[in-house]
């Protein structure tokens, strides 16, 4: 389950990229950063991020999660700040919705 959350995560953020162009977001990897740091995404290009994904996680896995979590917006430890911290994020998610 955790490689199909992290591929739809990876989709998304290329698909996202190709209107950002963001040099960092060409070879999306389990480790790139998504938000927060350096480098990253602005704000507002995490949430089309966040309801795209969660678009997406739904449709895949037959659930209704969600994902813009505002406790999770502000939370110092961010899992939208890399790939692989979102799929555990959204893991977390979907086992509080089964």
């Amino acid at each position: 389950m955790k490689e199909k959350i992290i591929e739809i995560i990876s989709d998304a953020i290329i698909e996202l990229n190709e209107e950002l162009d963001y040099e960092e977001l060409e070879n999306v990897t389990p480790d790139t950063a998504i938000f927060g740091g350096e480098s990253g995404i602005d704000s507002l290009s995490l949430v089309s991020l966040v309801v795209e994904v969660e678009g997406l996680v739904n449709d895949e896995f037959d659930a209704n999660v969600t994902l813009a979590d505002e406790k999770a917006m502000s939370s110092r430890n961010s899992p939208y700040r890399n790939v692989t911290a979102f799929a555990e994020f959204i893991m977390t998610k979907l086992g509080e919705e089964a």
